[in-house]
């Protein structure tokens, strides 16, 4: 199951104005882009439904949600 493009689908829709999605980098920072608390909290929904898996409300921080590259790692770390 690919995590990438339904999360990035997500994240660039849902969560923050992105004029040209193609354009927009797996690396670009979205705290910057425009993510706020609120979209945190939305996409850890998101992530825990779509993927079965469980984000630690502990693991919260900005290097986990900085990038799309890095959701992915951080919810892998946690796929059983």
């Amino acid at each position: 199951m690919t995590i990438k493009t339904p999360l990035r689908q997500f994240v660039l829709t849902e969560l923050i104005y992105c004029e040209d999605i193609d354009a927009f980098s797996d690396e670009e920072d979205l705290l910057e882009a425009g993510m706020d608390s609120m979209g945190i909290m939305r996409l850890i929904m998101f992530a825990e439904r779509e993927f079965k898996v469980t984000l630690p409300d502990t693991e919260v921080e900005p290097d986990s949600v900085r990038s799309i590259n890095a959701l992915v790692g951080w919810i892998k770390e946690h796929q059983q």
